[in-house]
């Protein structure tokens, strides 16, 4: 495997250290992602992933950082980044999949997928915010398992991430219309 490294703007080596800045709370317990999916097909899983998505979640954030978030609730739908914490570290070897498990999806590279299954497992959502109480914002739509630590929350702002002509294959166009009909 190639070694990349880089430098800070003083020469130094440069490294990578990240702190949470809260913790998700929810109902989903059970991690349904890799190729050991169990009994379950695509479909299954991804009414599940459904279900999970249209519940309620909690980021819970660091008191200490309350101030940093001052005006998001001014945003219907704020951007969350997160840590896949259960991921086993060998699955973080993982370099292609089947998407969603289905074998009659095509082989990919994990970077062309959104599975935590991924040599870091940073994963992102956009998320529509109902209510912020002090350090807790209550969502819907995150994907998340309980317990995933929160990396960041940024605002979403569609004039930022308005694209035109998108692309995306096939496989992934039939797991959406899974999402949006199932």
């Amino acid at each position: 495997m190639a070694q990349f490294t880089g430098s800070n703007s003083d020469g130094s080596p440069l490294s990578i250290q990240l702190r949470p800045v809260g913790v998700v709370r929810n109902r989903s317990k059970d991690p349904s992602w890799g190729e050991d999916l169990g009994a379950l097909g695509w479909r299954d899983r991804a009414a599940r992933m459904k279900e999970q998505e249209e519940s309620e979640s909690e980021l819970v954030i660091d008191p200490g950082l309350n101030e940093m978030l001052d005006g998001i609730e001014e945003f219907s739908h704020i951007v969350v980044l997160y840590w896949a914490h259960l991921v086993p570290q060998e699955k973080r070897l993982t370099t292609r999949v089947h998407p969603m498990g289905n074998r009659e999806f095509p082989l990919v590279g994990v970077f062309a997928t959104h599975s935590p299954v991924r040599p870091n497992s940073i994963l992102t959502t956009v998320v529509r915010q109902v209510e912020r109480q002090g350090n807790i914002i209550k969502v819907t739509g995150l994907d998340a398992l309980d317990g995933s630590l929160i990396l960041d929350i940024k605002p979403y702002n569609p004039e930022l991430q308005n694209l035109q002509d998108v692309r995306v294959p096939g496989w992934m166009r039939e797991i959406r219309r899974e999402f949006n009909e199932g």
